[in-house]
């Protein structure tokens, strides 16, 4: 490990967590492995106390490291990657990856539609029934999102729960009902969990998350779902191709 330099015009934190980061992408510290505690890296590098804590926090909060309360500090596993440049279902694109995923369904009902869901489906008042799906995303057996999907009922009139079951929803919209999905929508903002949200996904209350809101359209301009899906930030990443 090499130390920080009081001559270098960076911070000494700022250097001490520049170290660290080095050692876990040279794979000197791998996923699992403790850190030294602040107590050693102080001694190593003659530093104080709230320098060696401050390097610290700021990598358990860019999720490079986290903290297990009596045991320490570890480096984090890599977090799991979806490209931003094609349209795919969740399931798919996991699957792609090598990675086995899993879909606890919360709820499935059919019911009428809140004026913001109508005008995010493009929905009349008089026909806006619609199908309210909740989902638990997991990974490879770890909870990772607490998703809803709306679909407008009259576009996929005997959809069931039982259709869903074991199945992936774009597959069905593709297979069962033969419309071909041309591009989607979607922004992405953080959040705080609420407790609900939290049990679900095995983090504490007020943790941060990735809030991702998508209206999927078909190639002849009709929406045919609106989404709104919670991600753990610790787990989860998005990659953006710019062409």
């Amino acid at each position: 490990m090499r130390k920080v330099s009081k001559n270098n015009p960076l911070p000494l934190y700022y250097q001490l967590k520049e170290i660290i980061q080095e050692m876990i992408e040279n794979e000197e510290l791998k996923p699992g492995d403790p850190v030294p505690p602040e107590r050693e890296l102080c001694e190593i590098h003659g530093v104080s106390r709230m320098t060696a804590r401050k390097a610290i926090m700021d990598l358990v909060n860019e999720g490079l490291l986290y903290r297990e309360q009596g045991k320490g500090t570890f480096v984090s596993a890599p977090k799991i990657k979806q490209q931003l440049s094609q349209l795919k279902g969740f399931t798919e694109d996991m699957e792609e990856k090598g990675l086995k995923t899993d879909t606890k369904l919360l709820s499935f009902e059919i019911k009428k539609a809140t004026k913001k869901i109508r005008e995010h489906l493009n929905l009349t008042q008089e026909d806006s029934l619609i199908i309210e799906i909740k989902r638990l995303r997991k990974i490879e057996n770890e909870p990772i999102a607490v998703e809803t999907a709306w679909i407008p009922l009259n576009m996929c009139p005997d959809f069931t729960r039982e259709t869903l079951e074991g199945n992936s929803l774009y597959s069905i919209i593709r297979k069962k009902y033969n419309y071909n999905l041309d591009y989607a929508k979607q922004t992405i903002e953080p959040i705080k969990i609420n407790e609900y949200e939290s049990s679900l996904l095995n983090v504490k209350p007020e943790s941060l998350a990735l809030l991702f809101r998508r209206k999927t359209y078909l190639d002849d301009g009709r929406v045919i779902e609106y989404t709104k899906a919670i991600y753990r930030s610790d787990k989860y990443k998005y990659e953006v191709i710019l062409r």
